[in-house]
């Protein structure tokens, strides 16, 4: 783990980088590719025009701007920290579908939810860069990550999507409204971006997303292509199973976690609290959960939305002598 993270914290392929042997082919011929056709488009203009002509420049960087933004660009955000197996994975997976910006915490943010920092001040720090990925770290929540990239790396145009994970750990019935994976997609998908969270349902440093990795690609594929409403994003948690069976469109499961917090002496003197306690299930034996659907190994996806008005319930208050 902490030569994956060396590696990691050098940045760029060359320097080691560990990736998905066929991602990285697939993406050096894209790059190939897309520097052929910037420089056939400069030798045709300049065969065809006058020197220096301006008509020339013109529409040698017509095309030249045209190529450059055939690539989406896509943000990139987490709440275990810029340098989680989670978001490398990320990185790796979502290379071939476009430019990545990365813009994560400096440290684990777990729990953080949608919180912004108000006391304290920011920074966005470059990490790394190399062709087709950027990747700054901030001091702030995953809102703070994503807020800073839109107003300071995106100001003029937003990116194409967002996607924040892998998370370690399952982010499915209401752990969306705890979750700082969660919070960087809300604050997406509240900027107009179609935004998606991954997680995953293991805690582990060294958990395997590996037989997530088609349906996942899948999934980010067809986000670039379809976009999501206005409002909408989606939720997906992946089963911790040796294979995983497919994708299941889910309703977020009913259910809460049941805390206890255990009581510790402080060292110095006086007493502490530290926060334990389970998720439980309201309703095992649902069949259109989310929770039913990885217990039964397949990846759930949630569409939810920003809008959490109870309109049936707006109704019936008509009739309150209010």
């Amino acid at each position: 783990m902490h030569k994956d993270r060396e590696i990691f914290r050098s940045g760029g392929r060359q320097k080691g980088q560990v990736v998905n042997s066929s991602s990285y082919r697939l993406l050096i011929r894209l790059e190939t590719c897309h520097w052929l056709l910037r420089i056939f488009c400069t030798f045709v203009l300049q065969k065809n025009s006058k020197p220096h002509s301006d008509s020339n420049t013109v529409k040698a960087a017509f095309l030249l701007q045209f190529t450059m933004e055939k690539r989406p660009q896509i943000l990139l955000s987490n709440d275990d920290g810029y340098m989680a197996p989670g978001i490398q994975f990320l990185i790796d997976l979502l290379k071939p579908l476009g430019d990545l910006t990365v813009v994560a915490p400096k440290f684990g943010q777990s729990g953080m939810s949608t919180a912004i920092t108000v006391k304290t001040p920011l920074d966005l720090i470059l990490v790394s860069e190399e062709p087709g990925l950027k990747i700054y770290r901030s001091n702030g929540t995953p809102v703070d990550c994503v807020k800073l990239a839109l107003n300071i790396l995106f100001p003029t145009k937003h990116p194409d999507a967002l996607f924040s994970g892998v998370n370690h750990g399952t982010n499915s019935s209401v752990a969306i409204h705890y979750s700082g994976t969660m919070g960087a997609v809300l604050e997406g998908c509240m900027n107009g971006i179609p935004s998606v969270g991954f997680s995953l349902d293991d805690h582990r440093v060294e958990a395997d997303f590996e037989p997530a990795r088609p349906f996942l690609y899948k999934i980010a594929e067809q986000l670039l292509k379809n976009g999501l409403p206005k409002g909408i994003c989606l939720n997906v948690n992946i089963p911790l199973v040796p294979q995983v069976k497919g994708i299941r469109l889910c309703r977020q499961a009913d259910g809460k976690w049941v805390e206890e917090f255990e009581m510790r002496k402080h060292p110095r003197g006086g007493d502490y609290y530290w926060l334990m306690g389970s998720f439980r299930n309201d309703e095992p034996d649902s069949t259109d959960t989310d929770m039913h659907a990885m217990e039964k190994g397949y990846i759930s996806v949630v569409p939810s939305q920003i809008d959490m008005t109870s309109y049936p319930m707006l109704e019936a208050m008509k009739s309150w002598e209010l």
